[in-house]
């Protein structure tokens, strides 16, 4: 089965190993793990945009300006069938956070996704998230 961490101790074929074990067992990995993982504060600001990416509307609206490059708040609500409430919300916090931007054309604010937003993210990640959880509640039933 090979070697793991289980909290402190680490654990080799499902046998603890005494609390005294020396680590790193591995010390290259570790090394090289330490240079690419990101810091406290990169890990905080990861997981605060992440979880405005966790609402569902949010989640849509970003989709949605994904799929057609803009659209204003009325039209976003129409296509995501929820109040211009929610997506006037919804776009507040993201645009507040930097995902997305807007350009005023008369009295209409139109809205769209921040220049640099990532492709990969808008490409594959966010999409073959929702295939990998579609899966995985396949697998339950």
């Amino acid at each position: 089965m090979g070697n793991r961490c289980a909290g402190d101790r680490l654990v080799v074929a499902d046998q603890p190993l005494s609390s005294d074990h020396r680590h790193p067992v591995d010390p290259e990995r570790v090394a090289r793990a330490r240079a690419r993982i990101p810091t406290s504060e990169e890990g905080d600001r990861l997981t605060s945009v992440l979880s405005l990416m966790a609402d569902p509307t949010r989640a849509r609206l970003l989709y949605a300006l994904d799929v057609v490059d803009e659209l204003c708040v009325g039209d976003l609500a129409l296509a995501l069938s929820v109040s211009e409430d929610a997506v006037s919300y919804g776009l507040r916090v993201l645009r507040t956070a930097g995902l997305v931007k807007r350009r005023k054309e008369g009295r209409v604010v139109y809205y769209q996704l921040a220049d640099g937003f990532p492709e990969p993210l808008r490409e594959h990640c966010l999409r073959q998230l929702i295939e990998m959880s579609r899966a995985s509640v396949d697998e339950d039933i």
